[in-house]
């Protein structure tokens, strides 16, 4: 199970969510044997290393040539998770990714360096490279949040170009979905899901960007936690970095990703903050079982973990030590 067989909770959708073309790009990732993550040894001080949410074999190879070569850790995760906002066949991010109800795709995307620098847009069209965008931002503004048309604009400004983001295969889905336009989030029906990257250079410092389209046939103006800082990622380069995938509404009250690392800060490790930002969210959400979260984090030392509410989700990390996707731990077995 890889961006959301774990997900089967976050998308608005229809029976026949699932394409063809995003099935395919399943079978197009490279499946190694999945280590559980309570089996996997503690390391020490391993740098450079990258991990993402999901089986995305494609986007942690591209980070970790970055590192390999000397690179630093923000432009290694700006450079991982453009691989899936390129890839047409990812029906949750950039290019491809499905619409909101009317029929726009809007992206939303975030990045944070090992200062606190960080940038977002929420709600943009027409632009393949949130992520990019959101560098920019962060770079070039005095602001964090660019928004919408806004957000489109100042893209533009920058040298980015316009460029139609449905498919054929995102179009036809979005036609057959009119017919009874049932908006409903159903666990784990998602193949994919929300791209966050989190990477530690040679220089032991640390960056994290996260970048998706929400979720599908989502009300317009939908904004998740994957844009928010403190919610969907969260970089402290003295401590360690976080971020989450699911159902962003249920992130955001809980600001988990800021609260991961610094239950990291107090001295849990990467696991067991992440197990314990699960179990916030379930207390809140007695007996609930309608949505899907997972959380992955990564400390100063290289240290990683994650957890998520349902059993799939996995998260794939490349280090001198191999190139693995690692199966988490869940609060419902």
């Amino acid at each position: 199970m890889e961006r959301r067989k774990f997900i089967k909770n976050s998308s608005l959708s229809a029976a026949g969510l699932v394409s063809a073309s995003t099935l395919a790009a399943c079978k197009t990732d490279t499946k190694p044997e999945v280590a559980p993550a309570s089996t996997i040894p503690v390391q020490t001080a391993v740098k450079p290393i990258v991990v993402c949410t999901w089986n995305f074999f494609n986007a942690t190879e591209k980070a970790w040539e970055v590192l390999k070569s000397g690179g630093n850790a923000l432009d290694a995760v700006e450079q991982g998770v453009r691989v899936e906002e390129a890839d047409e066949t990812n029906e949750t991010v950039g290019k491809g990714g499905r619409p909101d109800r009317d029929g726009n795709v809007t992206l939303d995307a975030c990045i944070m360096d090992k200062d606190g620098n960080c940038g977002s847009v929420v709600c943009m069209q027409n632009i393949v490279h949130p992520v990019s965008v959101a560098r920019k931002v962060m770079e070039e503004t005095p602001h964090i949040i660019l928004a919408g048309k806004g957000a489109e604009k100042f893209a533009y400004e920058q040298g980015f170009k316009k460029e139609d983001l449905f498919t054929e295969s995102t179009r036809k889905q979005y036609e057959e979905w009119l017919k009874t336009s049932k908006y409903e989030t159903t666990i784990n029906i998602e193949n994919h899901d929300t791209i966050g990257m989190l990477a530690i250079d040679d220089n032991g410092d640390i960056a994290g960007a996260c970048t998706t389209s929400g979720m599908a046939y989502k009300v317009a103006g939908r904004v998740g936690d994957s844009p928010i800082i403190g919610a969907g990622l969260f970089i402290d380069n003295e401590v360690g970095g976080a971020t989450a995938t699911g159902v962003g509404e249920e992130v955001i009250r809980t600001v988990g990703s800021f609260l991961i690392v610094e239950l990291m800060r107090q001295g849990k490790s990467p696991q067991e903050a992440c197990e314990e930002g699960v179990k916030r969210i379930m207390k809140k959400n007695e007996g609930r079982k309608d949505f899907q979260i997972g959380f992955l984090a990564i400390n100063k030392n290289g240290e990683t973990g994650g957890y998520c509410v349902h059993p799939g989700f996995t998260y794939r990390e490349y280090s001198e030590n191999g190139h693995e996707n690692r199966e988490v731990t869940s609060f419902y077995e």
